[in-house]
C-alpha cells in the first residue's frame, strides 16, 4: 500500500463555496498549508493468503470515508467532530495503511469505523494531526502489497455514482484507495443536503472504474468534480486522478 497525501474536502466547508483561492484542491501553496495539518487514516485488511481484490478496495474505502464524512459523531458536539473540522480548515490528507493478524485486532480495537465490501475490509479513524497517528497505526505499513482484480470487474451501474480514475497515471493500490476516497469526499462535498442524504440512506452506492483515454478526456472537461493530487507521494504536483460522477452533479441534471 502506498500513503497519500492529496488534496481534498468535505461537509458543511463552507470556505470552498466563498472562496475558491483557498480550495485545498489546488497544490500551489496556500492559505491553507498554514493550519495546522491533519490527515485521516484508512487502514485496510490484508491477509496474505486472501487480500481483497484491488477494485473492492478502491470502492471500500470510499465508502469509508462517506461513512465517517455523514456519521454523528462527526457533527455538530460529536466527540470526532472538531477533529473533522480542523482537518478540513487545513490541507485534506488521506493516508492508506495495511494490516493483517494481530495489527488488524489492535486497529480494530480503537475509536473507528469499519466498512467491508465484497472482499475488502478497511477501518477509517477520526482525523489525526499529521505527526501525531496512535502507536498502533503508526506502526503499520503504508508500502509492500499491491493487489489485483481476479477478473475484470462489471460495467458501472450510471444509475449510481461512479469514481472514474485516470487511465493516465500508474498507481499503486494504496495510492488508488486514497484517490478514490478523495472522489468520494469531492462528490459528497459538492451534493445538496438532500442529495447528500439520499446517498448515504441508500448504504452510498459507488464504482469505482477506469475508462478509456477518450471517456477519459470527455469527463474531465465535463463540468464534474476533479480531483488533483498535491504531489507528496508517487505522481506529479496538479496531477488529474479522478472525476466524481455522481448522478446529482452531472450537468444534464444540475438545476
Amino acid at each position: 500500500m502506498s500513503s497519500d497525501d492529496t488534496t481534498n474536502p468535505e461537509t458543511p466547508a463552507p470556505t470552498h463555496a466563498q472562496d475558491a483561492q483557498d480550495s485545498p484542491f489546488r497544490h500551489e501553496i496556500i492559505s491553507r498549508d498554514e493550519a495546522p495539518q491533519f490527515v485521516l487514516p484508512l487502514v485496510a485488511r490484508i491477509e496474505r493468503a486472501a487480500p481483497p481484490a484491488r477494485t473492492d478496495a478502491l470502492e471500500t474505502a470510499a465508502r469509508a470515508v462517506l461513512v465517517m464524512l455523514s456519521d454523528e459523531r462527526s457533527h455538530g458536539e460529536g466527540p470526532w467532530a472538531q477533529a473533522v473540522r480542523d482537518w478540513q480548515d487545513a490541507r485534506i490528507r488521506k493516508v492508506v495503511r495495511r494490516a493483517r493478524g494481530a495489527e488488524w485486532r489492535r486497529a480494530e480495537a480503537l475509536p473507528g469505523i469499519t466498512v467491508t465490501g465484497k472482499s475488502a475490509e478497511v477501518r477509517v479513524f477520526p482525523p489525526v494531526p499529521l505527526d501525531g497517528w496512535p502507536k498502533d497505526l503508526a506502526r503499520l505499513q503504508v508500502s509492500g502489497t499491491d493487489l489485483d482484480d481476479p477478473e475484470p470487474p462489471a460495467d458501472a451501474d450510471p444509475t449510481h455514482a461512479v469514481l472514474w480514475m485516470s487511465p493516465e497515471v500508474g498507481m499503486s493500490a494504496g495510492k488508488a484507495m486514497a484517490q478514490a476516497g478523495h472522489g468520494a469526499h469531492l462528490a459528497w462535498w459538492e451534493l445538496t443536503a438532500g442529495d447528500r442524504a439520499a446517498w448515504r440512506d441508500a448504504g452510498f452506492p459507488l464504482s469505482v472504474r477506469t475508462p478509456d483515454a477518450a471517456h477519459w478526456r470527455t469527463l474531465t472537461t465535463s463540468g464534474l468534480p476533479v480531483v488533483r493530487d498535491a504531489g507528496f507521494t508517487e505522481i506529479a504536483p496538479g496531477s488529474c486522478t479522478v472525476v466524481a460522477d455522481h448522478p446529482a452533479l452531472r450537468p444534464t441534471t444540475r438545476p
